[in-house]
């Protein structure tokens, strides 16, 4: 295959798989009373991911681009999508914002199918936030400034690298096992503020069967997290390992030496085994990988879709929307790049030549 071809055969292979992830992930589909929708969101998803891949950052120019290369991609849409024609400015505008759920789960079918395809490695895997500015000015400080527009739906979060960031976030769970790539497997977005204690337990139950440690930054250190990850409902071990640096909180000691009965004293001795281990020669080891992998990744993925400065849009949704879709492209583009004979994660040359 041309590393360099030009004539729509790389956007038609991504399209296509994109629509079979995309439409096994639509599987709450409506089936109540009323009106069936004539457009399946799996195919607003798709449309979508067509837009983002061109790097179209407003919704405008998203709908835009479809209607501007309709002939061309008209036999593309009929046949992968089955659509007769493209859905009305004010019904993709409005189905934009709730297509996140999808991508979501989309993301976790394509990390899956990665891992099948053995082009990732989930034995060891890491988890991070990343904050991303908003688009217009930060809330401001006195009432005679109420006219600058403001993202409302913004919060205010703090990173070591960024400082204080008006904007949003996402999450990703990434496989950075030493056979394969990275590659991410789970992901959400919300705002900047979120706790990623909170966030990343719904992801403890999707982590990959091969997973056995779990590296993550002192802002998840939770004796809730720890225990979702090492242990199941039943109290027994699960075989995986959360590698993360421990706080102290209030001034206490970070690990306890009271002596208690029952559940508490029980977390607080599983406490101090997972600081016994993170201290050991290879909890350390395991550890330094993070840095290696998982910010630079971050680095990757901001700078692929053009999210180093600010988000896209205004608004949660829409938000939610563009960072699942960029992160299941990006998803998409390591498998095709793997499918094109090239085992390293370089794909802006498949963005070049679509």
């Amino acid at each position: 295959m041309c590393r360099f071809a030009r004539d729509g055969r790389h956007l038609a292979n991504l399209v296509v798989e994109a629509a079979a992830v995309c439409r096994a992930a639509d599987t709450a589909r409506r089936c109540g009373p009323g009106r069936p929708e004539t457009y399946q969101q799996w195919q607003i998803a798709v449309l979508i991911i067509i837009t983002v891949t061109h790097r179209c950052k407003s919704k405008s120019s998203q709908y835009r681009f479809l209607t501007q290369h309709a002939p061309q991609l008209q036999g593309l849409w009929r046949k992968v999508l089955g659509l007769e024609r493209l859905p009305s400015r004010a019904t993709y505008m409005r189905r934009y914002r709730g297509v996140y759920e999808l991508f979501r789960e989309a993301i976790r079918l394509c990390g899956r199918r990665a891992l099948q395809e053995h082009v990732a490695d989930a034995s060891v895997m890491a988890v991070d936030k990343s904050l991303i500015p908003a688009r217009g000015r930060r809330p401001p400080r006195r009432p005679r400034d109420k006219w600058v527009r403001v993202d409302r739906d913004a919060g205010f979060g703090k990173s070591a690298h960024d400082g204080w960031v008006w904007g949003y976030s996402y999450e990703a769970a990434v496989a950075i096992g030493p056979r394969g790539i990275i590659v991410p497997l789970l992901a959400s977005a919300d705002r900047a503020n979120t706790c990623e204690c909170r966030s990343c337990l719904p992801k403890i139950p999707l982590l990959p069967p091969s997973c056995r440690y779990l590296l993550a930054d002192s802002g998840y250190d939770s004796n809730e997290l720890g225990e979702a990850v090492e242990y199941d409902g039943q109290g027994r071990r699960t075989g995986r390992r959360l590698v993360c640096p421990l706080r102290s909180r209030g001034g206490q000691p970070r690990v306890g030496t009271q002596t208690r009965r029952g559940a508490r004293e029980q977390r607080r001795q599983h406490r101090v085994l997972r600081e016994r281990f993170f201290n050991s020669v290879p909890g350390r080891r395991l550890f330094r990988r993070r840095k290696q992998t998982i910010e630079p990744f971050n680095q990757w993925f901001k700078h692929l879709f053009d999210l180093e400065d600010r988000v896209w849009h205004y608004g949660l949704e829409n938000n939610r929307a563009q960072l699942l879709a960029a992160m299941f492209c990006y998803q998409l583009l390591l498998r095709y790049n793997r499918f094109c004979g090239h085992r390293d994660g370089q794909v802006n040359w498949i963005l070049d030549a679509l």
